[in-house]
């Protein structure tokens, strides 16, 4: 095999969380456009359902799940569906996420919570569900799970420390994961983006002052493009990477670095 056929996603079927926009979109898009029919997971249906009419002009199959992430029941019905609708399921890109910029000394109980059901308990319960059914297919998979650079830094000068402890968290569960399913060949990794500009950061004028120190702060000068996610996402869902599990990639112009 090549090294560009292993790259291909041609047969597999994945779902992408957090997939109507942003990152969750942009690696929807990167999947499909590599071979594999995808299921766009989202609160918003309305805006998932626009995404599939957008991507499904690929080729490809791309339907739109509305889930909660932080609902077992809901996820399991989901995968269900996914399988359903596309068949055995082959990759889980489990990226939904919420961040508050709430001081430690502020933030109420309920606020902590939050992001911690979204960005930890829900990338849990997707990738449980998701392992589930791969467990169940005897034939492998690839499970990947969005942390952060936030999970090797404290971001400054924003407050951000649930969003901070809820990405760690997502690390440590990635090598869990990896670990306990190393044996059934269902590979579980991890990618912690930089700043990345997506449509919703770059049009919300209170984030305008806090870009401008980003950028400053960056050695590159810039924040990341969404699409600039896709290649490590192909790469880790794809045949290309089957000796790559337990790994965390960090995508973040170096930030991280200095």
């Amino acid at each position: 095999m090549g090294i560009l056929e292993k790259f291909s996603l041609t047969g597999k079927n994945a779902f992408v969380t957090g997939g109507a926009r942003g990152i969750g979109r942009s690696i929807a898009a990167a999947l499909t456009e590599a071979g594999a029919n995808v299921a766009l997971v989202d609160t918003d249906l309305t805006e998932a359902e626009k995404t599939a009419a957008a991507l499904s002009e690929s080729g490809q199959k791309v339907i739109a799940i509305k889930t909660d992430v932080t609902d077992p029941l809901q996820v399991e019905e989901m995968v269900k569906q996914v399988v359903s609708e596309l068949g055995e399921l082959s990759i889980a890109f489990c990226n939904e996420g919420i961040c508050l910029n709430v001081s430690a000394q502020e933030m109420s109980y309920e606020q902590w919570k939050r992001v911690i059901d979204v960005n930890l308990t829900g990338v849990f319960l997707t990738a449980q569900a998701a392992g589930r059914q791969m467990l169940r297919q005897k034939k492998g998979g690839s499970i990947i799970n969005t942390a952060s650079m936030s999970a090797h830094i404290v971001n400054v000068p924003q407050p951000q420390c649930a969003y901070n402890a809820s990405k760690a968290g997502v690390i440590q569960l990635t090598k869990s994961l990896a670990v306990e399913w190393a044996m059934q060949n269902i590979r579980v990794n991890s990618i912690s983006p930089g700043y990345i500009g997506t449509d919703l950061v770059l049009t919300n004028p209170a984030l305008t002052p806090l870009i401008e120190q980003w950028n400053a702060a960056a050695p590159l000068g810039r924040m990341g493009r969404p699409e600039e996610l896709q290649a490590i996402a192909v790469y880790l869902a794809s045949d290309a990477s089957a000796f790559t599990t337990g790994s965390d990639f960090i995508i973040d112009g170096a930030f991280t670095c200095v």
